[in-house]
């Protein structure tokens, strides 16, 4: 790759460092889309020791670029996204990566086919992280920050991904724990 496709790619992946999501943080403040990239993929990373079978580099390479589409199109929160906005987001997001260096673009490509069949350990480990963490930073936000759908949704969301794994099944009910808490205090 070229020093300055390097710079272009970079370029456009720092559109979701003032990409915000539907989130806030524990000080109230608008959480981008970076930075839950970003935590999802420590959280990849904290957890090799817990899934032997999986190869977690590749899980982390998928937790890192799993929402470059939002470059082109922001954030829409998963309840509120619609069909028309996820063949949107897809054809920005492709007609981008077919602009990119070869050897990266199969990457891309490949990952991406990966993550959207939802067949492999390593796509369901990155889809439940991907989900657990929005509860997770939901938990971590002021509770009247949240929409009132929210209240429900952080009680059911996310249990039919991760039950794949027992371990996974088991933060999910921790979680839960938390927003309950949250939620009744």
């Amino acid at each position: 790759m070229q020093t300055r496709e390097f710079l272009n790619i970079l370029h456009i992946a720092e559109r979701l460092k003032d990409t915000v999501r539907h989130c806030t943080t524990t000080k109230r403040r608008q959480e981008s889309v970076a930075e839950h990239s970003w935590r999802v993929a420590l959280m990849a990373f904290l957890l090799k020791n817990e899934f032997t079978e999986a190869d977690m580099n590749k899980v982390m390479e998928m937790c890192l670029i799993h929402d470059l589409g939002e470059c082109f199109t922001g954030d829409i929160p998963t309840f509120s996204k619609t069909t028309e906005d996820r063949e949107k987001e897809d054809k920005l997001f492709y007609d981008w990566i077919n602009t990119l260096p070869y050897e990266i673009r199969n990457e891309f490509f490949n990952l991406y086919a990966e993550m959207n069949a939802q067949q492999t350990t390593e796509s369901k480990i990155y889809k439940a992280l991907d989900k657990l963490e929005a509860l997770i930073q939901h938990n971590e936000s002021p509770v009247d920050t949240w929409s009132e759908n929210e209240f429900e949704l952080n009680k059911t969301y996310a249990f039919d991904t991760v039950a794949f794994s027992d371990w996974l099944t088991d933060l999910r009910k921790e979680i839960l724990k938390d927003t309950i808490d949250k939620t009744e205090a």
